[in-house]
């Protein structure tokens, strides 16, 4: 019987939640430390959803009826014009192996992360306000880590960098600063809840744009108290250097920074835009970032540092679906080579790599779908309401279901599981 595994993940979000659960699932006496820079598991952010083969990987872990239970309730998206008057409406379409804008899996992103830690949070050891400094790759296989504010340093078998975007681990591990695998979408968006239902009841979300590519959206809050998830989003194109820098600035400069800036872009936006700057001021857990792919050349460093999550290949609208199953494969191939784990970082990541690079596809989608000029939303409505009212969508779907097709899979091998005690 192999050693029981110790192990550092870095970041107590979807990624390192649904790796602790395989590993203690294959590993039942690993033991596994978390660091995570919040003072406790963020439960705010923007709503997430499940698709392509993390669907699988959520039923063989039990938890696809508790993530149902847990959703937002979101029925499909409405674009609506200046008047709130909705002009094309794509529901979700009852399906997982075809999912439109909305998913079957529509949660937010702490809910499933606090779900995915529920079965193992009494067996690892959780260190909030903390983050990893740097680490040293020993020869022996083993790592070093040091903690930033603790200061103290530990030996570990496996570091897991499971700590987003700016992933200092992943920094270190290539040389290179943080940002310089940050592929910019040039996607700015920000996330709050207001405390009245600025949807009456409906549980379809809402999209308004208005030129300068500024969106705003309302979407279902499952809260009983009657509340409403906001959105601002602020697309900008490759060439509007001056107003990316501004967004980025703020963003920097932090929350009071970035919500004077939104106050001065949506002044004179249409819709319920005065409203929602109203009740952004009025909320307590206003979130902020960018939207991005991290295109990182590898996932792991031929020793005992791996990336996962966000961390290695962060891909808006798919990237919670890509952790899960980043998650799912890493255990799986720590259990296929006898917990050996150079030789299962290798595996990991030639069978995650290929599919991380085929899934981030074509970056200029948001530009296409928010465009600059009152011509360009016109053209972009029109496509919408005639896509819309002739049930293209629909028809496309039931297309590709009778040809078998569906959405992009990742071929996984069939892990040998230990049965659950």
């Amino acid at each position: 019987m192999a050693k029981p595994l110790n192990i550092l993940i870095s970041g107590g979000g979807i990624a390192g939640g649904a790796f602790a659960y395989w590993l203690l699932r294959a590993q039942p006496n690993a033991l596994i430390t978390i660091v995570e820079r919040a003072p406790a598991l963020r439960l705010t952010g923007a709503s997430v959803d499940i698709r392509s083969t993390a669907v699988d990987i959520i039923k063989k872990m039990g938890m696809e009826q508790t993530i149902r239970d847990h959703s937002t309730k979101e029925e499909g998206m409405s674009w609506v014009d200046s008047n709130g008057k909705p002009f094309a409406i794509f529901r979700a379409t009852g399906r997982t192996d075809f999912q439109s804008m909305t998913s079957e899996y529509e949660i937010h992103r702490g809910t499933l992360a606090k779900i995915f830690f529920g079965p193992t949070e009494e067996r690892l050891s959780m260190i909030f306000d903390e983050t990893v400094d740097h680490y040293d790759q020993r020869d022996d296989g083993k790592v070093d880590v040091t903690l930033t504010n603790s200061k103290t340093t530990k030996t570990y078998d496996l570091l897991v960098a499971a700590d987003g975007l700016g992933s200092r681990i992943r920094g270190q591990m290539l040389g290179a600063k943080p940002r310089e695998q940050i592929h910019d979408e040039g996607v700015h968006a920000a996330y709050f809840t207001i405390k009245e239902d600025m949807l009456r009841g409906s549980k379809l979300a809402a999209w308004h744009n208005d030129t300068g590519g500024r969106v705003v959206m309302l979407r279902p809050d499952p809260h009983p108290e009657g509340r409403t998830r906001g959105h601002f989003m602020c697309v900008t194109t490759r060439d509007d250097v001056e107003t990316k820098a501004k967004l980025n600035q703020a963003l920097k400069e932090g929350n009071e920074s970035y919500m004077k800036l939104l106050e001065e872009r949506y002044a004179d936006a249409g819709w319920v835009a005065k409203p929602v700057l109203k009740a952004m001021r009025e909320s307590d857990d206003f979130y902020c970032s960018i939207f991005a792919q991290i295109r990182s050349p590898r996932l792991q460093n031929d020793g005992a540092v791996v990336l996962l999550g966000d961390a290695g290949y962060a891909t808006p609208g798919f990237g919670t679906s890509l952790a899960i199953m980043g998650g799912y494969i890493l255990v799986g191939e720590l259990l296929n080579s006898g917990f050996e784990v150079s030789t299962a970082l290798k595996r990991y990541e030639g069978l995650v790599q290929p599919f991380v690079k085929k899934s981030q596809g074509d970056d200029n989608m948001m530009q296409y779908l928010n465009p600059q000029t009152w011509w360009g939303v016109w053209i972009r409505d029109t496509i919408l309401w005639l896509v819309a009212g002739l049930k293209l969508d629909k028809l496309m779907i039931m297309v590709s279901a009778m040809l078998g097709m569906q959405d992009s899979q990742l071929a996984m091998p069939d892990y040998p599981w230990p049965k659950e005690e």
